[in-house]
């Protein structure tokens, strides 16, 4: 539910929709006073001292203070229930190290997008952020309080300009600041929805329409794919394998029939190699898509993994059920990929498989106690592993110093499937 939604339902004022409006407003006017400081502090000191050089790596960090501010914002929206920002803007780097981070950044329009916003921020937006607490919720907050200060103390001046010395006017200050604070809670949610909507729209740029449709199309394509490699491994396993299992029947068969001589060698040789393509096909089908995957899930799947590994690995993972098919898949290839490299690169004695899901994440580690210094780009298959897990919107990322260990990261966002109805 988003704030505008509160906005129009029953039972507004008795919810955490007003609370949630003013820790919205009041973060950001804290985040903007910040911000203010930060960024003229960085320019000033930067501009000053630039004449010895010293002062350009500050003008640098200046000009990058959009992108930690830009972050945060993106989780501040959660407050006010307005939809999140893509959070994947920044392009990655050519090449690694932080001279290119630098320059891929300094180029990247999103980078000055972020810097404008956060000038924005900590130069108007803030001041109208904590304008509207005071107004909505603290002017209220110290007029329903007049009873307690007259109490306390004798008299209370209410807003600055109304001397209260009496219980009736205590009172009747009170009352009036009960009917101004639930106008408030309306006001300070209009207020945190507008304000929520306009760094969502600034954050976003004018491409964030079409980054939405690139998502779903790719969306799309990933679940055709998924459906027409399950129309394949099913073609091959009722028709191709099953002719080749009657192929072996009837060759074994003749073979037995056949008197000894050129024809039963011949016989026994055509045999043979219809085994061995008949086990070709069975592994090819079940790199395809194992059945155990699809019967019964990752976990099940990344455990017949590790049986079948030459290295012994644990595994524990930590899943609430079955999760999509397309990250099911992809996830189960990382892993088998890394334990293959695991098997012939490393010389590795233990290696393990851990992770779970939390905070709409499935999280994979591949870790082994081998050798390290695994290069992505040397031919270990990771790059195209990389490119299956982005397509998901996920990251895939290697750790692999010299003498070890290695750990390779994966996180794929995505959200449990609902459990199936065993009547239905």
């Amino acid at each position: 539910m988003t704030v505008w939604r509160a906005l129009g339902g029953r039972g507004y004022l008795g919810s955490a929709w007003p609370w949630r409006a003013v820790a919205y407003l009041t973060s950001g006017a804290l985040l903007g006073a910040v911000v203010l400081v930060v960024i003229v502090s960085g320019a000033v000191a930067g501009g000053a001292l630039a004449v010895v050089v010293v002062g350009l790596p500050l003008l640098v960090l200046t000009a990058l203070a959009g992108i930690p501010v830009a972050a945060v914002e993106r989780r501040r929206l959660r407050l006010a229930g307005v939809a999140p920002v893509p959070a994947g803007q920044h392009r990655t780097p050519g090449r690694p190290g932080l001279p290119a981070w630098l320059a891929t950044r300094l180029k990247e329009t999103a980078t000055w997008r972020e810097l404008a916003y956060a000038v924005l921020l900590g130069v108007v937006l803030w001041p109208l952020d904590a304008a509207a607490v005071v107004v909505g919720a603290v002017l209220p907050l110290s007029m329903v309080a007049a009873p307690a200060l007259v109490a306390a103390g004798g008299e209370a001046k209410v807003v600055k300009l109304w001397l209260v010395d009496t219980w009736p006017g205590a009172f009747a200050a009170a009352a009036l600041g009960l009917v101004l604070l639930a106008a408030g809670a309306y006001a300070l949610g209009v207020v945190a929805g507008a304000r929520a909507e306009l760094a969502r729209v600034l954050l976003a740029g004018k491409d964030a329409d079409r980054v939405t449709e690139l998502v779903r199309s790719r969306v799309r394509l990933v679940d055709a794919f998924e459906a027409e490699r399950r129309r394949i491994e099913r073609d091959l396993h009722d028709g191709a394998q099953q002719r080749l299992v009657a192929l072996t029947m009837t060759l074994g068969l003749a073979r037995l029939d056949a008197p000894p001589g050129p024809l039963a060698d011949q016989l026994a040789a055509a045999h043979g190699e219809a085994e061995r393509a008949l086990v070709e096909l069975r592994e090819l089908i079940h790199g395809i898509h194992p059945k155990v995957l699809a019967d019964y899930g990752l976990h099940a799947a990344v455990a017949d993994a590790a049986d079948r590994s030459p290295v012994p690995v644990d595994v524990d993972l930590d899943l609430p059920g079955r999760l999509p098919r397309p990250v099911e898949s992809a996830a189960y290839f990382v892993v088998c990929e890394a334990l293959a490299n695991v098997a012939r690169h490393s010389g590795a004695d233990r290696a393990e498989v851990s992770g779970g899901y939390g905070d709409g994440r499935l999280v994979l580690r591949v870790r082994d106690d081998g050798r390290g210094g695994a290069d992505p780009d040397g031919g270990t298959g990771l790059t195209g592993l990389a490119d299956r897990v982005s397509v998901l919107d996920g990251r895939l990322s290697l750790s692999s110093p010299p003498g070890g260990p290695t750990l390779l990261h994966v996180e794929i966002p995505c959200r449990p499937m609902p459990p199936e109805d065993p009547c239905g």
